[in-house]
């Protein structure tokens, strides 16, 4: 199998410019619509236009999309104005349909990459093809769908390929519409060290409030693309309005991002970068041996239990653990989240030791 092709390869997007950036509304709306939205975008300096065709909706009788009808409005946009275009794909029809149109690039959406069939019979069109594709995860923060999805586009050949971080569904209280989950991201990375990592701070945020400083966490975490919604009058907008920029907000966004370099040649900053990585290799030993010692006091904890006929767990004893865990974790300026989380993590596995 050949290896990935990196984005800057693609010919898709302007030469030197960072971060790549696919932008245009959550749907196409009118042949009108579409073409203000190109023109407005290529002055602002987007790379790709995008625009939704067909709108998977949670129940019938909204706006799903013009479907095929739109792919001409997005072909005359691309003559009108240069750019390069992009739609959602969430069936074999609708890639037949696109690659039969020439649209330049495609992307597979949330609900559509947690069903693997949907995701191979959309491989299986596209097969032959030399199309880009990007892969959205799925709404549940399930890593094992995301890779998935991404190894079957690569089983059929397609080299051009990219991941996008959009967030995921949640019933807890956040002020996003989608918690971003960024360690998933950095875990499909990891995993898939050359897959490259596009993030939609549009499907994170749900309000434009919120686009400016999930864009900069993007970027700062090695992102190299953004998928951006940008409606022309997003107060008229058939979908997602609240979430959709104005070109002029977009272009604002982009001239204020900043974009980080992955590495330095500059000896002084290797000399000092290696001094502090020495010291977070120390800390993380010795975290290892806390944690061998924690464990091994768990195992005699769950030995005690045993003898005297206790139960393992110990809901009471626990929950004043956590709470004082807290407090301290305040006192001293940790993020009580992460203690919380990193914690019950310990916890889990102690309880499990002891069994």
């Amino acid at each position: 199998m050949a290896g990935l092709v990196p984005v800057s390869q693609w010919g898709l997007f302007p030469e030197g410019d960072r971060p790549f950036v696919v932008a245009g509304p959550c749907s196409a709306e009118s042949r009108e619509q579409v073409l203000e939205a190109a023109v407005a975008l290529k002055e602002a300096g987007a790379g790709v236009l995008r625009a939704g065709l067909w709108k998977p909706r949670t129940h019938p009788g909204g706006f799903e999309g013009v479907g095929a009808e739109g792919l001409e409005w997005l072909v005359r946009a691309r003559e009108a104005t240069g750019m390069k275009i992009c739609t959602e794909a969430g069936s074999a029809a609708h890639v037949k349909a696109c690659l039969e149109a020439g649209v330049d690039m495609l992307w597979i959406g949330a609900r559509t990459t947690a069903n693997p069939f949907q995701v191979q019979e959309i491989c299986d069109a596209l097969g032959g093809s030399d199309i880009p594709v990007l892969v959205k995860n799925p709404v549940s923060p399930d890593l094992e769908l995301w890779i998935g999805a991404v190894e079957r586009l690569r089983a059929a050949g397609i080299n051009k390929v990219a991941a996008v971080l959009r967030g995921f569904t949640t019933v807890e209280k956040t002020p996003y519409r989608n918690v971003p989950v960024w360690e998933l991201s950095i875990h499909l990375r990891t995993t898939l060290k050359d897959l490259p990592l596009f993030v939609d701070p549009s499907h994170i945020a749900g309000a434009t409030g919120y686009i400016k400083e999930l864009s900069q966490r993007a970027l700062d975490l090695g992102a190299c693309g953004l998928m951006v919604e940008v409606h022309p009058h997003p107060e008229a907008a058939l979908s997602d309005a609240s979430q959709q920029l104005t070109p002029q907000e977009f272009m604002a966004l982009k001239q204020g991002l900043k974009v980080r370099s992955a590495d330095s040649a500059d000896a002084e900053f290797s000399a000092r970068m290696d001094l502090l990585r020495s010291d977070i290799d120390d800390i993380d030993s010795r975290l290892l041996s806390l944690l061998e010692e924690r464990m091994r006091v768990s195992r005699s904890i769950g030995a005690l239990k045993k003898e005297y006929g206790i139960s393992i767990l110990q809901t009471g004893r626990w929950e004043a653990v956590m709470e004082a865990l807290r407090r301290e974790a305040d006192a001293i300026g940790l993020d009580k989240a992460m203690v919380e989380r990193i914690f019950s993590v310990i916890h889990d596995y102690s309880v499990k030791v002891q069994e």
